[in-house]
């Protein structure tokens, strides 16, 4: 039987790479077009309609006290909204402006990602010893156990094996300590890599080494916007011009018609702070009565709806989706 570091040594000279997709539960591990990872307000608007979840997530840091929201009286929700206003109130002035919202709305993302990858780790953690070897993710994500096993991956599924070098690459990078094991602090890195810049040199070279055809270390339009087998786009397709588009003004930032390692991060790598602007930007228009560009914290309590819903607004929504049942029917 082959020995482990000989085994590795095959799977990294056997497979090209595409980037690992650990993100959000509106889509964790899942492959998305381009291969970026998917941002967090993906699921905010579905079919041209409002999804309130990711705005009470976005509020309360965590999927499971959002959804314990949901079965709250709303005299409750409005009591420990107010709490959470004065929290949100750093400089105290009683009311919560942009930046304090963005702030914690970035906060809140960072809670959610700790939430999803403890999440994950529980499910990886065959031992339940509260940290993850990586003969625990690979048995639990692949059904590997042996080194057999990943000889006859080698020849009956090139694509998943390329898939475990990706893991194997994004696990070593996130093993700070390199003893071999994922701590609780460390998992995160490893299954949300996009969310920490440590990270963020494997992704790259992972999307460089797989679409950088010509080996020239720049990615052009062509190597862009082929699909994830490398298949080149037709270019008399409407996908193709909206991809050229893209391409040429949303990251291509020094016009040299090729993307560098900055600009293909920026492809890559969806942009939380963009998100948590556009996000805040919505929670105040929606509920700044006033309209003076802020929000007291009778403005927040008044719209407890919109920030993190309760047993009242839950039942409201389920009845508006037996309603278009309903009219389907």
């Amino acid at each position: 039987m082959l020995s482990n570091a000989i085994i590795l040594i095959f799977i990294f000279n056997f497979v090209s790479c595409v980037p690992h997709t650990h993100n959000s539960k509106a889509g964790s591990k899942e492959e998305v077009e381009h291969g970026f990872f998917v941002p967090r307000d993906s699921n905010h608007y579905k079919d041209g309609r409002h999804e309130s979840n990711f705005d009470h997530e976005s509020v309360l840091g965590s999927y499971n006290a959002a959804e314990e929201y949901d079965h709250l009286p709303p005299e409750e929700s409005k009591k420990r909204l107010f709490a959470l206003a004065i929290k949100m109130d750093v400089n105290g002035d009683n009311y919560v402006d942009k930046k304090e919202l963005v702030n914690w709305i970035l906060r809140s993302f960072k809670m959610l990602t700790e939430e999803e990858a403890m999440d994950e780790l529980e499910g990886e953690d065959g031992d339940e010893d509260g940290k993850i070897t990586w003969e625990e993710h690979v048995a639990e994500t692949y059904g590997i156990y042996d080194d057999d096993m990943i000889l006859n991956h080698a020849k009956d599924s090139p694509e998943e094996l390329e898939m475990l070098e990706n893991d194997r690459e994004l696990f070593k990078a996130a093993d700070l300590n390199g003893d071999g094991i994922l701590e609780k602090s460390e998992y995160p890195g490893f299954s949300h890599p996009e969310e920490f810049e440590y990270m963020h040199q494997v992704i790259y070279d992972q999307a460089i080494r797989k679409r950088d055809k010509d080996k020239d270390g720049f990615l052009n339009f062509e190597e862009f916007v082929a699909d994830h087998h490398g298949s080149p786009a037709v270019p008399t397709t409407e996908h193709y011009a909206l991809e050229k588009d893209r391409f040429i003004k949303d990251f291509d930032l020094d016009g040299d018609k090729m993307l560098n390692k900055e600009e293909v991060l920026l492809w890559l790598i969806p942009n939380n702070g963009e998100t948590a602007e556009n996000e805040a930007k919505h929670l105040i228009e929606t509920s700044d009565t006033d309209k003076d560009g802020k929000l007291s914290f009778k403005e927040i309590v008044d719209h407890y709806d919109v920030f993190v819903g309760s047993e009242a607004t839950d039942f409201g929504e389920q009845l508006q989706k037996n309603r278009k049942y309903t009219d389907e029917l």
